[in-house]
């Protein structure tokens, strides 16, 4: 009987003991230190759903995506944050567009999605940005994965990121079928001549688009401010467009 009321005390001073020590610190005691303060968690499936008052709208109003000049004056913990709501943020818009395509309805504002990858992309390049300066400051170097230039199978340039392998490059296969690079072949070079061509007569068509456009405000404001024309259009020489024989600064626009 003595070990048992022995052990009830044992039990009530540690009962005691446990409730004392999970108080929460009070400011007399620990001035200090600050509670965490943190938003309710719903955790059920809702949370991949719009809100219930945007089901069945035809637009949904939104703000614009974010500003790598905005991100750039952020903390990391700031851009930390950003980043998980803008992937939570994402995640709820495609699941509500793939709901919308099951249900053969219409997705309200797709454009929204693209307002949050933008805003993703601006954050990776902010983020990239420091790590670049960081490295660069310790090391000397950027830091970032070493790349080259090559040509695809059809002879068009894109950026190869080199990668460490467990196996030689000459014995991958994996390798071998995910990267193919350019071979000179007389159709390769048939059809690169023929995307020049193109790329060619679509760079001359904006730029003979953009000189009218120039003439044409010229023609209906004479006192047109040529230095922000110049910035806005600086393919366009404005002096050849002055000699223009459509340029007419004393035109007159009918009422």
């Amino acid at each position: 009987m003595e070990n048992l009321n022995k052990l009830k005390g044992l039990i009530n001073l540690f009962n005691n003991f446990r409730v004392t020590s999970l108080r929460a610190p009070t400011v007399h005691n620990f001035p200090s230190i600050r509670n965490i303060s943190t938003t309710i968690p719903k955790n059920d499936l809702m949370e991949f759903f719009d809100d219930k008052k945007n089901w069945g709208a035809e637009e949904v109003k939104s703000g614009r995506s974010w500003k790598i000049e905005e991100l750039r004056i952020k903390s990391n913990s700031d851009l930390h944050k950003l980043w998980y709501v803008l992937l939570k943020e994402r995640n709820m818009l495609l699941t509500m567009e793939q709901e919308c395509n099951d249900q053969v309805r219409l997705f309200p504002s797709p454009e929204r999605i693209d307002k949050v990858e933008d805003s993703m992309e601006n954050l990776e390049t902010v983020i990239r940005e420091r790590n670049v300066a960081y490295h660069q400051l310790e090391t000397g170097e950027t830091g970032e994965r070493p790349g080259r230039m090559e040509k695809d199978p059809f002879g068009l340039p894109f950026y190869y990121k080199e990668s460490e392998y467990a196996i030689p490059k000459e014995m991958n296969e994996e390798w071998h079928k995910k990267y193919r690079f350019f071979k000179p072949d007389k159709d390769v070079k048939a059809f690169l001549l023929k995307y020049r061509e193109k790329e060619y007569l679509a760079k001359k068509r904006a730029q003979r688009r953009d000189f009218n456009h120039v003439i044409g405000l010229m023609n209906r404001f004479p006192n047109l401010d040529m230095e922000a024309v110049k910035e806005q259009y600086p393919d366009v020489d404005i002096e050849k467009a002055k000699a223009s024989r459509r340029y007419r600064p004393y035109f007159q626009p009918k009422e």
